[in-house]
């Protein structure tokens, strides 16, 4: 049977997954903090029909003859270039100018925790700031995380009138009396943290936590917008922002996909055809093979 039978199949199916891959890129061209994926081919096997030979005082080298036998999939890379801002002026609306992500979590610690550039989040019923599928967002105050609450202090029993998050990701609330300060937690209380009142102490300070993984590129994508750190996503700096130096945090701003329409339709028109090529090897090998058959008659 020809070998580029079997080529071509293999080929096909490479550019049947290029092609899935760039459907979903498409698809999320507007999808926030998404990342575009891209796929990367290999060479399957090589038939060696000579080896090579050493040149010599009597004979020159001879280069090895080998047939390849098609192609896989490399890898399918998931690329984290940064996205295209986009304003909105909502104060829950959060970008990173940098590597790191935003944590999420649906127990609101740090025990089961995802990744994330998508920063829509918003408040729900009890003032705790949650992303889209309801998984709190976590802060951080003296290294511990927990879920975000801007509603009252707790301490003071004063309900706070509004907020702003600032580039380092600390909350400034102001309460019903005009107070003003950043909203800290002291291990079981929210409340309003006044550098100008006594035992101020900054580390008690809530501020958005966030993450900065050494390959971004070994994190899993599970759904949602969010990512699981795996093995190979190597170490994760958790913390504050400006201690893992990941950036600043933008408010008013999201982060939208970084997918690029140009270079996709450019991508399919290349998968297209090279679905095509190889649909045309698979079609000359048969015509062939039917000549071969039809030798005797």
């Amino acid at each position: 049977m020809l070998k580029s039978l079997y080529s071509g199949v293999s080929g096909m199916k490479g550019f049947q997954t290029k092609l899935d891959v760039i459907g979903n890129n498409v698809a999320n061209v507007n999808t926030v903090g998404f990342k575009k994926g891209r796929v990367v081919f290999q060479d399957l096997l090589n038939q060696t029909l000579s080896g090579g030979t050493t040149a010599n005082n009597q004979r020159g080298g001879i280069n090895p003859q080998q047939v390849g036998l098609g192609s896989k999939i490399a890898t399918i890379d998931t690329i984290h270039t940064p996205g295209s801002p986009m304003t909105t002026n909502v104060g829950t609306d959060l970008a990173i100018d940098g590597d790191a992500f935003f944590v999420v979590s649906p127990d609101g610690d740090d025990t089961n925790k995802f990744l994330t550039k998508a920063g829509n989040f918003t408040l729900d019923g009890q003032g705790r700031l949650v992303d889209s599928n309801g998984n709190f967002v976590l802060g951080v105050a003296n290294g511990v995380a927990m879920p975000i609450k801007i509603a009252t202090d707790e301490v003071a029993g004063k309900k706070f009138t509004s907020y702003s998050i600032d580039s380092d990701g600390y909350i400034n609330v102001v309460d019903k009396d005009g107070k003003i300060g950043k909203l800290a937690y002291d291990g079981s209380k929210y409340f309003l943290n006044n550098p100008n009142q006594a035992g101020y102490d900054e580390t008690k300070n809530l501020s958005i936590a966030t993450s900065v993984v050494q390959n971004p590129a070994g994190l899993k994508k599970v759904g949602n917008s969010l990512f699981e750190v795996t093995g190979n996503a190597g170490t994760n700096d958790f913390g504050r922002i400006k201690d893992n130096a990941g950036g600043e945090i933008y408010s008013g701003v999201l982060e939208m996909s970084n997918v690029d329409l140009t270079e996709e339709f450019t991508e399919m028109i290349i998968a297209q055809r090279g679905f095509q090529a190889n649909a045309r090897t698979i079609t000359t090998s048969d015509s062939i093979l039917e000549e071969i058959v039809n030798l005797k008659r």
